[in-house]
């Protein structure tokens, strides 16, 4: 009797049915997207450049420590009270087009109570100096600059001269839709932000989102007083359509009066007395 030959089964069409699976997998699949905090970091300093050190009064320090525990211009501060005192040195001692009061402040471990108020000009040792920007004198740098480029030889040189001379266009743009002159922190002002490697996570980006929540409280509040919206409204209106020259110009004047500078310096460890 003749044995009969097993059957093969048809593995053929396997492969289209394990793509098929993986597409299935692919489309139906919820990937989570990385989560954090939106910062545009600066480049790397070259070896050979010298970093001038800023005045102390153009640093607004903050420190969180093993504890979670806040050091805030060398006082132990609330977290709920962080963000008033960021607003206050970001307003700094500023006029023209800035009205906010500024005070009464607690300054240093003396605790020194010091009032100074935006509208009056007067300065404080507590807080950054603000510097004028007129109109007159954007006038003669673009008038300068324009003749650089013009006797540029090089395309370098042009290059360079002209995005000095787009800058100070920039500034005389600011200063025509914020309705007069106005004044700029220093480039060296900045918040900086000192953690613990201990520090928990939720306090990390508690601090962060209030230094956050300071910067973007002023921006909405000037650009609603001069353009009738807030700033985040003019960033999403950006968003969705970026040949809007007009809102990116509003945006760029709110962020010269309020520049967003949060530097985080190294981690320290916990065995480092903050206190």
């Amino acid at each position: 009797m003749a044995r009969r030959e097993l059957q093969e089964i048809n593995a053929g069409s396997m492969a289209d049915i394990a793509f098929l699976l993986l597409i299935f997998w692919l489309v139906t699949t919820t990937i989570d997207s990385d989560e954090g905090i939106k910062r545009q970091l600066p480049p790397p300093v070259p070896p050979d450049i010298d970093v001038p050190q800023a005045k102390e009064q153009n640093v607004f320090n903050v420190k969180v420590n093993f504890l979670d525990q806040l050091l805030v211009e060398g006082e132990p501060l609330d977290l709920d009270q962080m963000k008033d005192k960021a607003k206050n040195f970001l307003i700094a001692t500023g006029d023209g087009v800035m009205s906010h009061p500024v005070g009464p402040q607690t300054v240093g471990r003396n605790r020194e109570v010091v009032m100074v108020t935006g509208a009056n000009g007067k300065t404080n040792a507590a807080f950054p100096e603000r510097q004028w920007v007129r109109k007159a004198d954007v006038r003669l740098r673009i008038a300068e600059y324009e003749q650089f480029v013009y006797a540029a030889d090089t395309d370098k040189k042009k290059k360079a001269f002209g995005k000095v001379l787009d800058n100070w266009r920039q500034k005389l743009t600011t200063i025509e839709l914020l309705g007069g002159d106005y004044k700029e922190l220093p480039s060296s002002a900045l918040i900086s932000m000192q953690n613990d490697n201990n520090t928990t996570y939720n306090t990390y980006l508690s601090v962060q989102n209030e230094l956050q929540s300071a910067v973007n409280e002023l921006r909405d509040e000037l650009a609603l007083e001069k353009f009738g919206m807030t700033y985040s409204q003019m960033e999403d209106i950006y968003d969705r359509n970026k040949e809007d020259a007009k809102t990116l110009d509003r945006i760029t004047a709110v962020r010269a009066v309020y520049p967003q500078r949060i530097s985080e310096a190294e981690p320290r460890d916990a065995s480092a007395n903050y206190y």
